[in-house]
């Protein structure tokens, strides 16, 4: 019996719970020590996360944010603007986001919503996101320059992963609060957000601000690939932990505690 030979364009094999564990923690154990060095440095660094919907952001985010710290990992996802919001400078509420010393800020979508969302859906007028393309690329050397690293990920997924993806949410009362009112209309309007990808590509693809394109048909492989490449991104050194003792308990003071919570509400052990 002949051998099956895999081509170059083959899928990889589906990756397997422990492994993609195992990978996982090792990953997570290093943004660990880039946390500290970030912490040590007073670093600034935005992520932008951007794509299709159902392209995998949310989970892939919580892979990077799972283990780390809440006040250096901070994860930014703002609702549509208000009417106040809206008569500001656009990147005005974004800006009131952006990191301190010693701080990673992850836009879980980010003022690109004026190249995808707004553009596609007529949220904004076409000389306004004219506008935007033209002047994005001048702001984002003015955020780089003033210290700040900026890193932009766009995850790519297939037409044929979407439609699995979104039939999968109508299905799972988990998952249906996943299924916004502008998801539905994005699997009818596939081409008009390909086109609107790709005219943000050429504007704001630029070497001070450059986009890394994460394929996402497998959320497993690209949250490992993401989290590599962006540790990989970021330069940082092991620091030598301090040495952590536990202090002994005091006995100054020292009562029966359990004693006064009896006659107090407690919550069911049902489990």
């Amino acid at each position: 019996m002949s051998k099956k030979i895999k081509t170059p364009d083959a899928a990889p094999e589906k990756l397997a719970s422990k492994e993609y564990m195992k990978e996982l923690r090792k990953l997570q154990a290093e943004l660990c020590h880039l946390q500290e060095w970030v912490k040590h440095k007073g670093l600034r660094t935005i992520i932008i996360f951007e794509g299709r919907d159902a392209a995998g952001k949310g989970g892939t985010i919580r892979a990077l944010t799972e283990r780390v710290s809440p006040r250096v990992f901070r994860t930014v996802a703002l609702p549509a603007p208000s009417d106040r919001e809206k008569s500001q400078m656009y990147l005005q509420r974004y800006m009131a986001h952006f990191p301190a010393a010693g701080e990673i800020v992850i836009f879980d979508r980010s003022w690109y919503n004026r190249a995808g969302v707004e553009y596609v859906m007529g949220f904004c007028s076409k000389e306004q996101h004219a506008r935007f393309l033209k002047l994005c690329p001048e702001i984002e050397k003015y955020i780089v320059d003033g210290g700040i690293q900026l890193i932009k990920i766009w995850l790519d997924s297939s037409d044929k992963e979407q439609k699995r993806r979104f039939e999968a949410r109508m299905t799972d009362s988990l998952r249906q609060w996943k299924l916004s009112p502008m998801d539905l209309p994005s699997r009818s309007k596939w081409f008009e957000y390909s086109r609107a990808r790709d005219l943000m590509l050429d504007a704001t693809d630029t070497k001070h601000a450059p986009w890394h394109i994460l394929r996402s048909d497998d959320k497993k492989r690209a949250r490992l690939n993401c989290l590599h490449h962006i540790l990989g991104l970021i330069p940082y050194k092991k620091l030598k932990p301090e040495k952590v003792k536990l202090p002994d308990r005091s006995m100054k003071g020292a009562y029966d505690d359990e004693a006064t919570l009896k006659g107090r509400k407690f919550v069911p052990e049902k489990y």
